[in-house]
Order: structure tokens, then sequence, then C-alpha cells
């Protein structure tokens, strides 16, 4: 992104048209004016440093600290005060602020987001916060919209970032010394189908069995079942994924064995040995999380397993921030919510399947989400090239970013759950 900024001047050309909140700057300065005293009261104390046109630095960070740049104050302060923590990520959409290393930055605010907001405040949390938009309410009328607005973006996109086999979940590297992971892009491959058949292993996978995919991404995972002698049906709400998908299974000559079906999960009948679900049900939404697991205690024949792969974050910070409507929800992945481990683990047990197994490894999806982030970044022109314009690029270094530094600060994880469904007697 360092490239455009530095061939254009620092305020992003913004479409009013494709991107009306980010050109349109709030008028109210009293709120201003509280959010100006509330971030300086926060960076006073976090280790950051805050620069602002012919001004001294403030915060709490030394010279190493991670810099946050204010290149329009008064822009930045009133859509922070009109939006919250959506205005601060409007504000970099716009070019408002920037940070030479955006990542660290964000870790620093991700670290301390329980209490960047006063006590007093958080108390009124239910007065100013926004509420999700009926429209995005991931009901199995709305589903297919709100998977079309991330997933069929295009995908020459995710190609820009992805690795070789198009796959948009986190990677498992192997560990190093200390158990971190040895990540680096030349790994990234190797990783993702470590991932996968690890899954697949949870699973129970084999020849002959009748495997359910409940949301394919790109048909990676399909392939590697099928290439064990599985029968896979995979569904998806993703019309370009299905094509992809498709593709990818005929060229294999896996066609007999992979069916792809643009299908919501609720509407899948039948039985299954193994069902597999990988990064989905961040998509699902508290409210139909007992659909889901249902669903998958319905189609899984007795004896099957399950092996489902799922971002997680805190049980208390889930509770807090579920029925808000976030930057992210608004402009990445409408209608979601990152479950907790103890939500998983309740909603499964109102159903015949029991939780088996679970493993963490947040630190890989940091590293995952690292080698996506530079890629991105090294990809600026083709994403022009493309028709996506220097906003939507700044969103999505944004929102990498972000996610990143979910995983550092360790206020996200990843777990990949093994339920199982007892044999009948």
């Amino acid at each position: 992104m360092s490239q455009i900024m530095t061939r254009r001047s620092e305020r992003a050309a913004v479409d009013p048209a494709r991107w009306p909140d980010v050109a349109a700057v709030p008028a109210s300065a009293a709120r201003a004016a509280v959010a100006r005293a509330l971030f300086t009261r926060i960076a006073a104390r976090l280790p950051v440093r805050v620069a602002v046109p012919g001004g001294a630095p403030f915060g709490n960070g030394g010279v190493s600290a991670p810099l946050m740049t204010l290149r329009r104050p008064d822009d930045f302060y009133r859509r922070l005060g009109a939006g919250g923590l959506i205005g601060f990520g409007e504000s970099y959409m716009a070019g408002d602020w920037d940070s030479g290393d955006l990542t660290a930055l964000l870790t620093v605010f991700a670290s301390e987001v329980a209490t960047l907001v006063p006590r007093p405040l958080q108390a009124l949390r239910r007065f100013y916060v926004r509420r999700q938009p009926p429209a995005d309410d991931p009901s199995e009328a709305n589903a297919r919209s709100n998977i079309h607005r991330h997933y069929d973006l295009s995908n020459d996109l995710f190609a820009l970032f992805l690795d070789e086999t198009m796959t948009y979940s986190s990677a498992l590297f192997e560990d190093g010394a200390g158990g971190a992971p040895v990540a680096s892009a030349a790994l990234l491959a190797q990783a993702q189908r470590r991932k996968i058949d690890r899954l697949l292993d949870l699973a129970g996978v084999g020849p002959s069995s009748r495997v359910l995919e409940i949301g394919t991404g790109w048909g990676e995972l399909a392939l590697r079942a099928a290439a064990r002698g599985a029968r896979v049906l995979t569904v998806t709400l993703s019309a370009e994924q299905q094509a992809l998908a498709r593709q990818r299974v005929a060229r294999a000559g896996l066609a007999d064995r992979v069916t792809v079906q643009l299908r919501d999960y609720r509407q899948v009948t039948g039985q299954f040995d193994a069902i597999v679900s990988v990064e989905m049900i961040e998509a699902v939404g508290a409210r139909y999380w007992p659909d889901y697991f249902a669903a998958l205690d319905r189609l899984l024949a007795p004896g099957g397993r399950a092996a489902v792969q799922s971002i997680t974050m805190r049980h208390d910070r889930m509770l807090a921030t579920r029925d808000t409507h976030t930057w992210v929800l608004k402009y990445i992945f409408p209608g979601g919510l990152i479950p907790s481990v103890t939500a998983i683990e309740d909603n499964v047990a109102r159903t015949s399947l029991r939780v088996a197994g679970r493993r963490d490894f947040g630190a890989h999806y940091e590293q995952t989400l690292r080698i996506w982030r530079e890629r991105f970044r090294a990809s600026q022109d083709e994403l022009e090239r493309l028709g996506f314009d220097e906003v939507f690029g700044r969103m999505w270094l944004l929102y990498l970013s972000y996610a990143e530094a979910g995983f550092r600060a360790r206020y996200l994880d990843v777990s990949q759950f093994l339920l199982v469904k007892e044999a009948q007697p």
C-alpha cells in the first residue's frame, strides 16, 4: 500500500457513490471533542506514539513504539466521535491516518480492547453502539447475500494473496523451537495441506467414506478427501467459489467423486460418515448456531465423526460484542460472529454429539495472516488492474492487519474440534 501512498496525494480518492460513509465527514463538533479527549487519554497510557501536523507527538511509547500519524486530525476525531470503531476504520480507509507498522499498532489496541473505554462509559454501551442491521441477519433468506458480499468479490482477488491451494483459513505449520510455528510463504501451501489432512484424519475420512463439507472454499479439502477414495458432497453459497471448485475437480479427474452444490447447509439431506466444516461457523450468526449443530447431528450417521475448525474469542468478549455492529461486519463479513469455545461446547451439548477433542493453534493463524498481508501489499498494481480502487485496498489491508493483530494479542484463537456421534446399540 505504501506504493500507492507515495504516488498519490495523502487523501484517498473516495468515490462517494461506492463509499458514501467514507466520503462524508460527520459534522458533529461536540462528539468530535469528546472523541479527541477520550483518544488522547487512551494514547497517554498505551505504548504508542501519535503524530499530528505541526504538533508534538503524544502517547506513552518510546521511539521504538508503533507510530500512528494523524494526517487530518479533525476528520479523524469527527469520524471517531460519530462512529466509534467503525469511524476509526472508515478514517483509515479515507486516509485520515496511517502507520508504518499497522499490525503492531493494532496489536497494542487489541491487547487492551476490554479496557480502552473507561468503565463508566462501558455501562452506557447499549445507548451508543450500533446494532446489526436486520438485512444482515444471516437467516436462510439473507445468508447467500452476505456470502456474496465477501466471497464473490473476485476469485482473482483472493488468488493475489492465497497460495496455490486457494485455502482461506488458518494453515498448520510445523512446530519449531519452543513450539513456535516455522512459517514462510514458501511453506504456506504445504502447511495448508497439513491442516486439511489433519481435519480429514480427525473425521476418519478414507476409502468409501460418505463426506459432507459445509463451506466449500475453492475446493482443496474436497479434492484431498476424494483422493483418499471418499465420495464428497460439498456445499457453498458463493457462486464464484462453486465455479472454480468445479473447474478444479474436473481438472483433477474427480468429478465422479465430488459434487459441488450451491446450497445452504440447512437444506442438505442424507446421512454422512464424516462432516468437515472449516471456518464457516463464524458466518452462521449466534442466533443460528443451534441450527448449525442440529444440522450436524441430523446429517451425521451413527458412529460418524465431524471435524470443525473455528476462530474463537474469549467468552466474555463474545458476550460483550455479540450485538454490536462493527467495522468488520459492515465492510468485510456481514452478519457473522466469532464464537467462544464455551458457546460451541454449549451448543454441542444440546445435540446427541459430544466434543471428543480440541486443538488450539492461534499462533499459526497469526503467521498465516502475516503471509497473506505481505502478499496482498506486494500486489497493489494487480489489485488496481482487477478494478479495485485505493479505498478498497486500504480497507483490505486494515482487515488483514486487524485480524493478524487479534491473534498476535491473543484476543483471538483458532481451534479444531472433533465431534462424535455414538453408534446405536
